[in-house]
């Protein structure tokens, strides 16, 4: 396989997958609470608007969550055969965690979804709005257990090292509360539900650009850039804090991110530039004077380690990290300046009429997975070479392998995503392309196709009600 070793290759393959599972669940995660807000608002206010995008958007949802479910199970397959070492000496810890996870979260999502979905005319509406708010509940427990586990590899706290050499729960409050959980957790939902509001904005924005008067596109459109424009610098903020968090506990990871090979006082901030591990510097890079000191000290003449201050061998690929962080953080200022935008066109009764903001949205609809990919690669590959954080090498973690069957088995993933998630990624675009109907047969119908329920076994259930 091209000289790459088989551990090169294990972590490609987790990394590939991991990359196409995190997407549904951001998306989930945001529509899912998405969907909440929608059914009680209708509930509030009954404007029946509120209702149709319900039904438009609970076929999208099911769609997604689907098919992050069917991702997610290949993960726990490599855990087994790829990363054996790593699942016995840290099984103490991550899988009771990983369990909670299945426990609280997905059951509580998988017990209230069919009602969710299917259950309107059969229950009232008051049973129906909790059982959608249970699934938005379930998706947020759910990023609470995956990122404490995560967090936990990242800076982890509470635990032993038994006589057997496996990690074992001294203090489980420690260990699922770890240093930099709190901070994850908040960055990746506030990531996850702007991830959503961008969706739902270019959504709307698109028919807002073939039908002005669309009144269901204007509403989604409104609550979209309601979205942007607030939550977007929460997020700002909440990755600032995130940043010194990570600064205190990996800041060889800080140094990667910001391009820095030396220790320096009132360190500038490099915007661009190619770091170079084998040289050790950062080629043709753009400077501002002090600012990174400033940002990451909050002190002109700040002192920030470099990469230099540590092992060559503990360095991450500071190349990826680099760049990743900095499209993450472009991403950011390009919402921040979206949502900016939305609020002069309200203020001037033009948000509606702005083509060209409806066009930047519908550009920018993609621009929260990327984000939220490039926030996971500055993560995963600034962590290395570590998989659990100053105490685990990730060389250590990997099963006995062979790079023919790696690789093999990373080229069946490809081929086997592209096509399957290609195909379910195709037919939501094609539902978003449909106009917000009121139509809730069609809504129904399409759902019913999407989740392989026959016309025969339809035609029972309508019996049978």
């Amino acid at each position: 396989m091209f000289d790459i070793s088989a551990l090169d290759l294990a972590r490609l393959q987790f990394a590939f997958t991991v990359s196409f599972h995190i997407i549904f669940p951001a998306f989930s995660i945001g529509l899912a609470s998405y969907l909440a807000v929608l059914e009680g608002m209708w509930l509030w206010k009954k404007d029946a608007r509120y209702l149709e995008l319900f039904n438009y958007w609970k076929v999208i949802f099911a769609i997604g969550f689907a098919m992050g479910v069917v991702s997610g199970i290949v993960m726990a397959y490599q855990f087994g055969t790829n990363w054996s070492v790593f699942s016995d000496r840290a099984g103490p810890v991550i899988g009771p965690l990983m369990g909670y996870e299945v426990l609280s979260a997905f059951f509580l999502e998988a017990g209230f979804l069919g009602i969710m979905l299917f259950g309107e005319k059969r229950v009232g509406p008051k049973l129906h709005f909790f059982a959608t708010l249970m699934v938005a509940v379930g998706t947020l427990f759910s990023a609470f257990w995956i990122l404490s586990v995560n967090s936990w590899m990242q800076t982890p706290t509470g635990y032993i090292i038994s006589e057997a050499g496996q990690f074992v729960p001294d203090d489980w409050l420690a260990v699922i509360f770890n240093p930099s959980f709190p901070y994850r957790l908040v960055h990746m939902v506030l990531a996850a539900y702007l991830t959503t509001a961008f969706v739902v904005g270019a959504v709307g924005a698109y028919h807002l650009l073939h039908n002005t008067a669309d009144r269901n596109a204007r509403l989604m459109f409104s609550m979209a850039m309601w979205m942007a424009a607030l939550v977007t610098p929460v997020q700002i903020f909440a990755g600032d804090l995130h940043g010194l968090n990570t600064l205190e506990h990996q800041p060889a990871k800080v140094a990667a991110m910001e391009g820095h090979y030396e220790n320096a006082k009132g360190a500038p901030l490099i915007l661009f530039g190619i770091p170079d591990n084998e040289r050790e510097e950062t080629l043709y890079s753009i400077e501002v004077p002090r600012l990174g000191s400033l940002i990451l000290t909050h002190s002109w003449d700040g002192e920030i380690q470099g990469l230099k201050s540590f092992p060559k061998e503990d360095w991450p690929n500071a190349f990826i990290v680099f760049w990743s962080f900095r499209i993450m953080v472009g991403i950011g200022l390009i919402m921040l300046a979206i949502g900016g935008w939305s609020l002069l066109c309200r203020y001037r009764g033009r948000l509606y009429e702005d083509r060209w903001l409806a066009r930047a949205a519908v550009a920018s609809g993609p621009l929260g997975f990327v984000a939220v990919l490039c926030g996971w690669i500055t993560t995963e590959v600034g962590r290395q070479p570590w998989t659990i954080y100053g105490v685990m090498r990730t060389s250590e973690s990997a099963s006995p392998l062979n790079a023919s069957e790696v690789g093999t088995t990373l080229l069946a993933f490809i081929i086997v995503y592209f096509v399957l998630f290609g195909a379910g990624v195709y037919y939501m675009l094609r539902l978003m392309k449909k106009p917000p109907s009121v139509d809730t047969d069609d809504d129904a119908t399409d759902l019913k196709r999407a989740l392989g329920i026959t016309a025969a076994s339809a035609t029972l259930d309508a019996a049978d009600s």
